[in-house]
């Protein structure tokens, strides 16, 4: 078994296909007409092609229950460039107790869409402010080896 990714149901392929790629960047691997892979395991699917898969359920867009969660390392020219753009969100730009920065919105058929801060930014982020591993392993609620692991990561 292995996991591909998440598909979402969308109204209009065309503007959705423009709207990831505009405000994500996500580029189209495969285009079936109705069913489009874009990069990083996201997967469109027609709202009417997905109504026959599904019969006679509803489909209900909007419900807040679930997101795409994306993590960005560079999340201030990322915030800066959702400024140029018409989002609506879900809630601004907002600090996590463990000191991730995120923003939530929705994209065109209400689907929530999440990004956060790469999360080994982050403990770079409080490393460079002068923190040591432990205190940012405790700021964070993550392990030593965890902080360790990141700022090695960096390293390379």
């Amino acid at each position: 078994m292995k996991y591909k990714g998440t598909l979402i149901a969308v109204k209009n392929m065309n503007k959705s296909k423009q709207f990831y790629n505009d405000v994500l960047g996500l580029g189209v691997l495969d285009d079936f007409g109705s069913n489009v892979i874009l990069d990083g395991g996201v997967f469109l699917q027609t709202v009417d092609s997905w109504q026959g898969f599904i019969g006679d359920k509803n489909i209900i867009l909007s419900n807040n229950a679930s997101e795409l969660y994306f993590e960005e390392a560079h999340m201030d020219i990322f915030l800066k460039h959702l400024k140029n753009l018409d989002i609506t969100y879900v809630h601004p730009p907002i600090e996590h107790s463990w000191g991730q920065r995120v923003v939530r919105f929705y994209d065109l058929d209400c689907h929530i869409i999440e990004v956060g801060e790469d999360i080994c930014m982050v403990v770079k982020r409080f490393a460079d402010s002068g923190m040591t591993v432990e205190q940012v392993a405790k700021r964070m609620d993550v392990s030593v080896t965890y902080v360790e692991k990141c700022l090695k990561k960096g390293e390379k």
